[in-house]
C-alpha cells in the first residue's frame, strides 16, 4: 500500500511524499510501527499527515528541515526515524484525527449552482447549510473570487481567496450573484474549528509539504473564515439537519450543499436525507445543491453516465409546496477544477 501510494498516487505530484512513502515501504521496522495503529488508520495519507503535524509543531525538527528544503532523501530518512522514535505520538494523532481535504475548487461549482437555486425561487437572501462541512470553508463561497478559463468571473474580485476553474464545453456559467447570505451552518460528525491553532495546523498537515501554493491558499481561506466563523454543528446529518434548518430565517431560502459527502451514507440513509429535505419544505421552499459521484445523490438524474466514470454530477433540487424539481445542471472533475455547465440560464 505504501509503495503504491508513493509510486502511483504521489508520483509526479509530490516528489517528497513519493520518496517518503517508498522509504517507509522498504523499512520493516517502519511497517511494524504503523501496525500499532488500528487498521483503518494505517493508510499513507493518515500516517504521513500525522508525521507532518509533528514537523509543523516543532517536535520533529529534522523532518521539518527536510520538508522545507524539499530534500527527498533527507525527508525519507527523517520520516522513518521520526516514526520509529515517536510511534506513540504518530499513532495517537492518527487515531484522534481524520484526514481533511478542503479543496477550494468546490466553490467554483457551488457558486453558480447556489445562485441558480436562489434565482429559481426568486430569493433575496439565502441560508447556507453544508453537510459534511469539515472546517466549513465551503460556507465562504460568496466571499471568494472565482475566475473561469473562458474569461468569466464570479464572487469578490478583491477577496484574499482567489481560485480558478477550467470550463469544459461551450456553455457559459450563469452570471447572477449569490444574494445576501444570512446564515452559515456546517454539519459534520467531527467539525474542525479553524480558529483553534491545533486544528489549523492539522489542516495544513493534511496537505503535501512540497505544494506551497496549496498551503498559502488554505491559510488565506482559514483567515477569511476566522473573520466571520460559521456555526458548526456536531452530529449525524439526518439528526442535526432540522436544527440547522431552524437557524435559517423564515424569509431566506435554505440551501443545503453536499460535496462528495453522501457517498459515505448507505442508500437507505441517502433516501432518508431526501425525505428530511421534503419534510422541511412543508412550510417554505428548500434547495439542495449537490456535487456527488454518478448515481450517488438520490433523485438527481445521471444523464446516462456510468458509475465510477471519473466525473461527478452537479445536482440542483428545489422542494416547494410538496413538489420536487430535481435536475442535473452540470458535470465536474477533480473536485471542481474542471466544470461543464449544462442547465439553461
Amino acid at each position: 500500500m505504501y509503495r503504491h501510494f508513493g509510486e502511483v498516487e504521489a508520483a509526479g505530484t509530490s516528489p517528497l511524499y513519493e520518496r517518503v512513502a517508498v522509504a517507509l515501504s522498504e523499512s520493516g521496522q517502519a511497517l511494524r510501527a504503523i501496525e500499532a495503529a488500528p487498521a483503518r488508520k494505517r493508510h499513507p495519507a493518515v500516517i504521513l499527515a500525522a508525521l507532518h503535524d509533528l514537523a509543523l509543531a516543532g517536535r520533529a525538527p529534522a523532518l521539518a528541515a527536510a520538508y522545507a528544503a524539499a530534500d527527498g532523501d533527507a525527508a525519507a530518512a527523517a520520516a522513518v526515524d521520526t516514526l520509529l522514535r515517536m510511534t506513540d505520538s504518530v499513532v495517537a494523532t492518527a487515531v484522534h484525527r481524520q484526514t481533511r481535504t478542503n479543496e477550494t475548487g468546490r466553490c467554483a461549482v457551488l457558486y453558480p449552482a447556489i445562485a441558480e437555486a436562489a434565482r429559481r425561487v426568486d430569493a433575496n437572501a439565502v441560508g447556507l447549510i453544508d453537510v459534511g462541512c469539515s472546517a466549513g470553508l465551503n460556507l465562504n463561497v460568496d466571499r471568494v473570487g472565482i475566475t473561469y478559463s473562458n474569461g468569466q468571473s464570479l464572487g469578490n474580485p478583491s477577496s484574499p481567496v482567489q481560485m480558478t476553474s477550467s470550463i469544459v464545453g461551450d456553455r457559459p456559467i450563469p452570471t447572477p450573484a449569490i444574494p445576501e447570505v444570512v446564515a452559515r451552518v456546517g454539519i459534520d460528525l467531527d467539525p474542525v474549528d479553524v480558529t483553534g491553532a491545533d486544528n489549523a495546523r492539522w489542516l495544513r498537515a493534511c496537505l503535501w509539504p512540497d505544494q506551497p501554493e496549496r498551503v498559502a491558499r488554505l491559510d488565506a481561506e482559514m483567515a477569511l473564515s476566522a473573520t466571520a466563523p460559521p456555526l458548526l454543528l456536531r452530529g449525524d446529518a439526518l439528526e442535526v439537519l432540522p436544527d440547522a434548518l431552524a437557524r435559517v430565517p423564515a424569509d431566506a431560502l435554505p440551501v443545503i450543499t453536499t460535496t462528495w459527502a453522501l457517498s459515505r451514507f448507505p442508500l437507505e440513509s441517502r433516501l432518508r436525507f431526501l425525505h428530511r429535505l421534503d419534510e422541511a419544505a412543508a412550510g417554505r421552499a428548500v434547495a439542495w445543491v449537490s456535487a456527488e459521484g454518478v448515481g450517488v445523490a438520490p433523485a438527481i438524474p445521471t444523464l446516462g453516465d456510468r458509475r465510477a466514470s471519473g466525473h461527478s454530477i452537479i445536482g440542483l433540487a428545489v422542494f416547494e409546496q410538496s413538489a420536487l424539481h430535481a435536475e442535473a445542471i452540470g458535470r465536474c472533475w477533480s473536485q471542481g477544477r474542471l466544470l461543464s455547465w449544462l442547465a439553461d440560464s
